[in-house]
């Protein structure tokens, strides 16, 4: 994970310590790094056991791991403050219950990051995994306003915020940090790297309440004439 993605995540979902997270997809635990380190409690899954053992060997006892399936996660409603998709939703085979599912965990926020597929980086990754046994031969790229109409069928109208990375081929890191410190940077569409923070709004369950009818009661006695 490269610094400038790491801190757009944090900044957007400016997160406090104690609090928990849930990281969708961790893969080898790099995703995870950023929230060990802000000192949240931190819980990844992965489908893969050999991503998890990498991840076990980085992190050790900081962090839990479990095998589980974005689809169907094994954690109670409301279990996480944060729930986090770290360049992982583009390998879900069911985007929109991954995120049903992230959305039923996590009681704050949720971050998802993309790689962007309006970007022309993105673009040569598709061509180079056409020709190559690269990992995102098999990836289904998203852009924004996609996983905002997602969030929007799910959520109905959240709010929902985004920015992004913009990474120039041939420059340096230093280049690149300070170009992504402009606001506009930020806010380019076609930023190879998309940030999207979904804010869940508190809904409420109302159990209907049974309505009896009125019990009569007999009345005794004579009516004066």
């Amino acid at each position: 994970m490269y610094i400038i993605e790491k801190n757009l995540m944090l900044d957007m979902l400016r997160p406090a310590r104690g609090e928990s997270v849930l990281d969708i997809g961790c893969g080898t635990g790099e995703s995870l790094i950023p929230f060990v380190e802000t000192g949240l409690s931190v819980t990844g899954i992965d489908p893969s056991q050999h991503m998890l053992d990498c991840a076990l060997k980085k992190l050790g006892n900081r962090v839990e791991l479990r095998r589980s399936f974005a689809e169907e996660l094994p954690f109670d409603d409301n279990s996480f403050n944060y729930a986090s998709f770290f360049t992982s939703l583009e390998f879900v085979n069911d985007p929109k219950k991954a995120l049903e599912e992230a959305c039923r965990v996590a009681k704050d926020k949720i971050f998802i990051g993309i790689l962007n597929s309006h970007s022309i980086n993105v673009f040569g990754m598709r061509i180079k995994g056409l020709f190559s046994g690269s990992v995102y031969r098999s990836a289904n790229f998203y852009n924004i306003w996609e996983v905002k109409a997602i969030v929007r069928e799910i959520l109905g109208d959240v709010p929902v915020s985004w920015a992004t990375v913009y990474r120039v081929p041939l420059i340096t890191r230093a280049t690149a940090e300070k170009i992504e410190q402009t606001g506009y940077a930020k806010k380019y569409p076609f930023g190879t790297f998309a940030g999207i923070v979904v804010t869940l709004v508190p809904r409420f369950r109302t159990r209907p309440l049974a309505i009896y009818p009125a019990k009569q009661t007999q009345t005794t006695g004579a009516i004066a004439g």
